[in-house]
């Protein structure tokens, strides 16, 4: 029922719940921003693009496929994550789950970011710990291009 999902983000765990009538969807790490900048309170997704682009410096043009806003320039998307609060502000989750939530979530959805979540002790604490820190940084002429959003529709990209 589209109209009984809320997503749930833990800024403490770095984790993301979508979830039904109380039941966990989905439930995946994240990377949330350095010192406090995703914020915390109640808001609703208000836009969803699943071929957005980074429009302001640094980086204008970067890649963030499966966009959900929350508010002006903080949304949920496809990006690197690591085990540390990297991100300007934006909660940065995994492709194949950035795919799903994207397909659970409508413009409207209530979103809830916290320090914790109730489930983290649960659903969270058996979610791996990812480190994409480790992985070569792709070309920019192929995060520039057109490419990389026909790749993250299959479900990968570039050579991950």
């Amino acid at each position: 029922n589209p109209g009984a999902v809320v997503v749930k983000v833990s800024t403490s765990a770095q984790r993301v719940y979508v979830v039904e009538n109380g039941r966990v969807l989905l439930a995946t790490p994240c990377s949330v921003g350095t010192g406090g900048t995703t914020g915390r309170g109640n808001y609703r997704i208000s836009y969803k693009n699943a071929t957005k682009r980074r429009v302001s410096q640094p980086d204008a043009g970067y890649p963030m496929p499966y966009w959900q806003e929350w508010k002006p320039a903080y949304g949920m998307h496809w990006g690197f994550v690591k085990p540390y609060p990297n991100t300007m502000g934006c909660v940065r989750i995994p492709l194949k789950a950035a795919q799903k939530v994207f397909g659970l979530v409508r413009t409207g959805t209530p979103l809830h970011i916290a320090s914790s979540q109730p489930w983290d002790e649960t659903h969270g604490k058996n979610l791996p710990r990812l480190d994409d820190s480790r992985l070569p940084d792709p070309p920019d002429s192929y995060l520039k291009s057109p490419q990389v959003f026909a790749d993250a529709a299959k479900g990968k990209m570039w050579n991950y």
